[in-house]
């Protein structure tokens, strides 16, 4: 009989300290294990959520390599799982950990619509794109259920504000009617992140993610419904799935997406650690030249924070990485015509209701 493995179907096994926390939860010595309760004994654990009373819903960016300058995030933490996820740390000034407590629980802004508009509505606001989500997925699982991410695009809308949005999750083929709508007014631009197209690597890596099936099936649903599509290829991880370069953009060529894009992993703070057990547990095998590939584009380290090379890596492997990349789009006729959202509908409707008077 097999064995149920413990905290299946997620990415992270387990909790590391906290850096901004000087008191962590240490699992009880030998000997004296009857004497303590294990507050995450060896089972699967159950996602909780928490409401965030957050005051602004607009997360403001001034990193000089990130195209944008606000984010939506209705969501922190992310049940998705996805062991390499560079937001993982962002848990921690919660006071939470970046390992199983990122995916487990989540921080859940109900209002965030209304938070929207109040945005929008405030006389300041200078009409430009809005990136959804910056950090964590917009349409994680528990969005199936809350719609957060639906009601916002519900505000963007009779705003003609634009919203660009990226995602894993093909549960955005649920609002396709309204990303049409916006896509006629040519607000809208959504890129799916792929990662690989092996169907038993994804569900090790990323868990909770869709497949790679579904991702291209919905790549393909939204091209056709008239919504400009892209694909991030994202994080390339070198040494585990750059050779797959050519195929996922070949794939996503086929079925419609116009834009592509990709960036090099990195592993910041604890991510760094949890990725080097998953890697050790899952291909031990493979773990040691993929550590080694990584360091090569990261100047030795795992991880780099620098602008600019945070997002590309260096060295002649990244630039490899890169030459491949471009090469390929160049190709398939990718990347061919420039994104560029309207920002000059933007109509406030407390200022049209005022030129009725």
């Amino acid at each position: 009989m097999r064995r149920e493995e413990p905290n299946r179907g997620r990415g992270a096994k387990s909790n590391p300290p906290n850096r901004f926390e000087s008191i962590v939860v240490e699992k009880a010595p030998e000997g004296l294990a009857e004497y303590f309760v294990d507050p995450e004994p060896d089972r699967n654990i159950l996602t909780k959520f928490y409401i965030d009373h957050t005051k602004s819903i607009l997360a403001k960016n001034d990193s000089p390599d990130i195209p944008f300058t606000y984010s939506l995030n209705p969501y922190r933490g992310c049940e998705h799982g996805c062991i390499y996820c560079y937001a993982r740390p962002t848990h921690e000034y919660l006071g939470f950990s970046s390992g199983l407590d990122f995916e487990t629980k989540i921080m859940v802004k109900h209002d965030a619509h209304v938070l929207l508009e109040k945005q929008l509505r405030n006389r300041n606001w200078k009409p430009q794109v809005v990136m959804m989500s910056g950090d964590t997925d917009c349409y994680q699982p528990i969005e199936r259920k809350l719609g957060i991410t639906r009601r916002c695009l519900e505000v963007f809308l009779p705003y003609r504000n634009p919203v660009s949005i990226v995602t894993k999750n093909a549960l955005v083929q649920r609002d396709v009617d309204i990303l049409k709508e916006l896509a006629s007014l040519n607000l809208v631009l959504v890129t799916i992140s792929i990662t690989s197209l092996n169907h038993d690597l994804i569900r090790r890596m990323e868990p909770r993610t869709s497949t790679p099936a579904k991702k291209l099936e919905t790549v393909e649903l939204l091209a056709d419904a008239g919504v400009p599509v892209g694909v991030n290829v994202c994080p390339i991880i070198p040494g585990l799935n750059d050779t797959e370069i050519p195929s996922i953009l070949e794939e996503i060529s086929r079925r419609g997406a116009k834009y592509a894009s990709y960036t090099i992993v990195r592993l910041p703070n604890a991510v760094k650690d949890l990725f080097v057990d998953w890697l050790q547990r899952e291909m031990p095998e493979r773990a040691p030249a993929i550590l080694n590939r990584i360091r090569d584009v990261r100047n030795g380290n795992l991880s780099c924070c620098d602008f600019g090379e945070r997002l590309r890596g260096e060295g002649q492997i990244a630039e490899a990485i890169g030459q491949l990349f471009h090469t390929t789009c160049k190709r398939l006729h990718l990347n061919e015509a420039k994104v560029s959202l309207s920002t000059d509908q933007f109509c406030s409707p407390a200022d049209a209701q005022m030129e009725i008077f």
